[in-house]
């Protein structure tokens, strides 16, 4: 990898453990192994958002290339929104595609991931099923949003409604995140989960 991309990550990798906003907005990143290119950052739900409570992991690649063009970053962390695939993790971002600038860091990037968690785009979606439940149903998204925080990010707020009715899934032979994908993308439909699964 070039020397100066190196020197580069090396350096945006400091500012981000000595920032203050690594303490503040509670955001991280790590080395994998030993090789630069290969990072996890980690980011915390913003306060007031169904994800408050949770910690999302994040799989950070830097292109040689870099930072003339932006790393590759997807969610490790499962995660019901709108802008990130609920089952691979893609994010659907700005400047992490054609409005990058060399300028910009890894701590921009971890703090754009943030805000997007508070301000989510609807319209540009990453999943269209979490959009249309987003735009029709908000209330049933954030719940929805927050029972994966749960589940997956370690967030506290817990829904016993949605949990019975995953178990109950699971008692027929159904994987939890398969119970949890059916039921979220039916909008809890008891009924319709199972005609999705089984037919």
């Amino acid at each position: 990898m070039a020397n100066i991309a190196i020197q580069r990550i090396k350096r945006e990798f400091k500012e981000v453990i000595k920032s203050d906003e690594a303490q503040k907005c509670a955001i991280n990143i790590e080395l994998v192994g030993d090789d630069y290119r290969e990072l996890k950052g980690q980011i915390a739900g913003p306060p007031d958002t169904p994800y408050e409570g949770a910690t999302f992991h994040l799989e950070i690649k830097v292109p040689e290339t870099y930072p003339f063009n932006p790393p590759k970053v997807k969610f490790l962390t499962k995660i019901w929104h709108p802008n990130i695939s609920s089952v691979t993790g893609a994010i659907c971002l700005d400047i992490l595609k054609d409005q990058w600038a060399a300028a910009m860091t890894l701590r921009t990037v971890l703090l754009s991931l943030q805000a997007l968690l508070a301000a989510a785009e609807p319209d540009d979606p990453q999943d269209a099923v979490v959009a249309r439940q987003y735009k029709e149903n908000y209330p049933l998204f954030q719940q929805t949003a927050q029972f994966w925080a749960h589940i997956h990010a370690g967030a506290h707020r817990d829904n016993s409604d949605f949990a019975v009715k995953v178990r109950r899934l699971q008692d027929m032979g159904v994987v939890q995140q398969q119970a949890l994908v059916a039921l979220s993308s039916c909008n809890w439909e008891m009924e319709r989960a199972i005609e999705q699964l089984f037919s």
